[in-house]
């Protein structure tokens, strides 16, 4: 379940999604692995010394939920499948084993891009080894005792590829229906966050583009000429969702973000309010915060934050990741408070005061989804979360 009152300090008023760009150092070392031409052991050097520099920086701005910015990643959503047993790694992927109503799935298909590989499951899911313990672990070491509540593990979506192969997810002598394959899924997600806890982790964000493409009328349309039934999928992620946080510790803080879409440059998949999904998602998803893009139109205006309950933050995405220029502060200000008063307005009613003291502010999404990044160099991502900072000392003071 999620919390019974609202948890903050994390979220912090400051935040950021996780993945920060990465420095040419560190891509042209992991092209190297890729080639044949270092060790793991030489890359873990280079990440290390990377890592050690963007945790430096991220305190100097003044984020306190510090990641090691994705650094020992290729995509976002590495770590869970790609670890879990019973996945097999495929490439080059059968065209048909996507589905087509997927908005990011025109892009996979046209370009060859790593992030185009998949997993499919081909025998029962175990984890046998941890997904992020050694990441969490490693990041301790270039932190303090006291920073080390504060650091943020982001994790991948656990229907991450089932939405994308659809019939293709599993093979039915392996598992008879959904409800199956989650249950598996459910149970490792369980353990990994008891050995993130046990290792001292308080804070995790996992990270959903798909849930934002439930609010896509060309996923909704596609569907419906498959003969999809959006919403009793939608219904089974949910519950996949709360299965896979069943039991979780009461004082580790766990937020989902939802974003349309930020690969290679910023490309985004997908456009649509949240207001077709805002009731399930805010009111039956048992997490304790959301991260939102909510840096232009594409992601509908606030009005579904109406169905917030009081025991929940927001984290608005008001600044962009995407490009360089630099958002008005005195734009964000107002921003923020037109969203605490659609809060405010909303059931149960509440004090706008009340409605502000629900909100955090962040980047829409990572500086780096994809190891390549954005079309934002290290200077101007310095100088946007430093931004987020200053915005949120405008609003809400040292609080």
């Amino acid at each position: 379940m999620s919390a019974s009152t609202l948890k903050l300090n994390p979220p912090f008023r400051a935040e950021h999604i996780g993945s920060l760009k990465r420095p040419l150092k560190l891509l042209q070392k992991r092209k190297d692995l890729d080639d044949g031409k270092c060790t793991v052991e030489e890359l873990r050097v280079v990440e290390d010394e990377a890592i050690r520099t963007i945790v430096q920086m991220q305190r100097e701005v003044g984020i306190k939920s510090i990641t090691d910015g994705e650094f020992r990643r290729h995509m976002f959503y590495d770590g869970v499948f790609d670890n879990l047993e019973g996945m097999k790694h495929v490439k080059p992927v059968p065209p048909e084993m996507f589905m087509d109503y997927v908005p990011d799935v025109a892009a996979f298909k046209k370009l060859d891009f790593k992030g185009a590989d998949t997993y499919i499951c081909i025998s029962k899911l175990k984890r046998t080894k941890p997904f992020y313990v050694p990441q969490f672990e490693a990041l301790k070491a270039f932190t303090t005792p006291e920073e080390h509540k504060n650091i943020k593990i982001t994790m991948a979506a656990p229907e991450w590829f089932h939405l994308r192969h659809g019939e293709y997810a599993y093979p039915k002598d392996v598992y008879n229906n959904d409800q199956e394959y989650f249950e598996d899924i459910a149970v490792a997600y369980q353990a990994e966050i008891q050995d993130l806890y046990a290792a001292g982790c308080r804070n995790i964000q996992i990270d959903d583009p798909l849930l934002a493409y439930f609010c896509a009328e060309s996923m909704i349309k596609g569907m419906e000429e498959r003969g999809v039934d959006h919403e009793a999928l939608l219904d089974t992620y949910i519950r996949a969702y709360n299965n896979c946080l069943k039991n979780r510790p009461a004082d580790m803080n766990v937020g989902l973000h939802l974003c349309r879409g930020n690969f290679r440059n910023g490309m985004h998949f997908s456009e649509g309010g949240y207001d077709r999904i805002a009731i399930k998602l805010f009111k039956e998803i048992n997490v304790d915060c959301y991260y939102l893009e909510y840096d232009t139109p594409r992601a509908g205006t606030f009005e579904p934050l109406k169905h917030l309950p009081p025991n929940k933050a927001v984290v608005l995405g008001l600044i962009s990741t995407k490009f360089p220029t630099l958002e008005d502060m005195d734009d964000l200000v107002k921003r923020i408070h037109n969203a605490a008063n659609i809060i405010a307005s909303g059931e149960p009613k509440r004090s706008v005061e009340a409605a502000l003291n629900q909100i955090c502010i962040s980047p829409q999404c990572g500086f780096a989804s994809h190891s390549e990044g954005n079309l934002v160099d290290e200077n101007a991502m310095r100088e946007k979360l430093s931004l987020v900072a200053r915005t949120a000392k405008a609003v809400w003071g040292d609080n």
